[in-house]
């Protein structure tokens, strides 16, 4: 793909619109850079890119602006319907987002993991395993660096291993990875998409053009999948938490069991596996099946199997204080987010649950919560939403911040119990990000674990 001299406008001046940005102007195109943000809230962002030639249009813009354009490349979170967007659809403008761009220019094999929930756990233990396999591995896209930034640089390493978004998926049209792995889809980013059906259609965009010389690994337990997996040309193999499969990986009492269809098995204890519950699982064998795609022995995984322990924000064990013991998963920012990780404990839980709601369904948590809660404490903007939804099956109380949030749970916790945050929502109505609002919540209980 030669830029030089091409007009590219690039909405969105965040971390990725900023790689982007650079790496259009290093190939010679002319950039223009949109964004609704004023001067002084993007500071950084604009001492980042002031080395290079760009013209800057920020706050709301004129459409006709298009006229001036010859691509746009969105940067994630930029919604398909954007005044931006469809004005660059009516003038027949090409749309491409920042992977599809970067991978124009990349020559070392893609293995990509998407779905609603533990593609960034799979992404990193992939990465892991790999690297102890004594790989040169880049791991990064939607987490971590973005794609683009390694785009014509990327030859001093063996494996790409890209975490990708709907967003990203969107608006792809050559990007194709050897591996490509779907986790699980629910609702979620309603808001962005528009309906769950788009949403899914952006997620399954990830095998569009694989071949039969590549591998797709999807959840045999995902309701969908079965159809979506007789169309992809790739090579499928499964994983599931709940029934045997015969080709791919399956959960049978406390082992992770391989099968092919040539009756060569591989046996993974899950005692040696330090994550827990069955949606984690599900991310190893999911893991386990693209590296082993890839050739890497089994010995290799069962050690970093051993040695793993998860992500900041997802399932992770804070502390404990009189028998009450703490877990942070503000990563979890949709419903069936909450519900996996209620499934991981058989203790009494007291769910902290709110934010922002991003158009779930909160009524589906209504049965687990039942089930699964002593006490469900409620906060932030969705509050009450979430609360007519789920407050018949299992008692609830209502708080404004996660301050309170967090002092009403320890108030009303007994020996045995566990203290979650599994927030089910986006937390920009109190905070910046998911990693603020856990980093807070885990400052509170240390605060509790030193005081009480």
């Amino acid at each position: 793909m030669d830029l030089s001299n091409l007009r590219v406008l690039i909405i969105g001046l965040g971390r990725t619109g900023i790689a982007t940005a650079r790496f259009c102007a290093s190939k010679g195109a002319h950039i223009m850079v949109a964004d609704e943000k004023r001067a002084f809230e993007l500071v950084d962002a604009l001492k980042a890119i002031s080395d290079i030639p760009v013209e800057l249009r920020l706050g709301r813009h004129d459409e006709e602006i298009m006229s001036m354009v010859d691509l746009v490349v969105p940067s994630p979170g930029v919604p398909p319907f954007h005044y931006l967007l469809r004005a660059a659809r009516d003038r027949g403008i090409s749309i491409i987002s920042e992977i599809e761009l970067a991978y124009r220019f990349l020559v070392t094999p893609i293995i990509a993991i998407t779905g609603t929930n533990g593609k960034t756990t799979t992404t990193r233990l992939i990465g892991e395993i790999l690297t102890v396999w004594g790989k040169r591995v880049f791991v990064g896209g939607n987490i971590g660096n973005p794609l683009i930034g390694i785009a014509g640089n990327d030859h001093d390493f063996e494996y790409l291993v890209v975490e990708l978004s709907s967003f990203q998926l969107q608006w792809i049209e050559r990007f194709h990875p050897c591996i490509a792995v779907l986790l699980n889809v629910s609702p979620d980013h309603i808001d962005y998409h528009g309906t769950y059906e788009e949403y899914r259609r952006a997620k399954e965009r990830i095998f569009e053009n694989q071949t039969d010389r590549d591998g797709a690994i999807l959840n045999a337990d995902d309701s969908a999948a079965p159809l979506l997996g007789g169309k992809i040309k790739a090579n499928v193999m499964w994983f599931s938490s709940s029934s045997v499969v015969d080709r791919g990986m399956f959960k049978k009492g406390e082992t992770l069991l391989s099968e092919s269809h040539q009756g060569n098995g591989e046996e993974y204890p899950i005692s040696a596996v330090r994550l827990r519950g069955n949606h984690n699982y599900e991310n190893v064998m999911a893991a386990i099946l693209a590296v082993r795609r890839c050739g890497c022995p089994p010995q290799v995984i069962r050690q970093t199997l051993e040695s793993f322990n998860g992500l900041p924000h997802r399932m992770e064990y804070v502390g404990a204080a009189e028998g009450v013991e703490f877990y942070n998963d503000s990563k979890g920012t949709n419903v069936d987010a909450v519900i996996r990780a209620l499934m991981a404990f058989s203790k009494p839980v007291i769910l902290l649950l709110g934010g922002r709601n991003k158009g779930g369904d909160f009524s589906r948590l209504a049965k687990p919560a039942g089930e699964k809660a002593r006490k469900v404490i409620l906060f932030g903007e969705a509050r009450r939403d979430i609360g007519s939804a789920v407050g018949s099956a299992v008692k609830t109380i209502m708080t404004e911040t996660l301050k309170e949030a967090v002092d009403a749970a320890w108030s009303s916790a007994r020996s045995g119990d566990v203290i979650l945050l599994s927030p089910g929502c986006a937390s920009f109505d109190e905070f910046k990000n998911y990693e603020e609002r856990g980093n807070f919540f885990k400052h509170s209980v240390r605060h509790i674990i030193e005081h009480r």
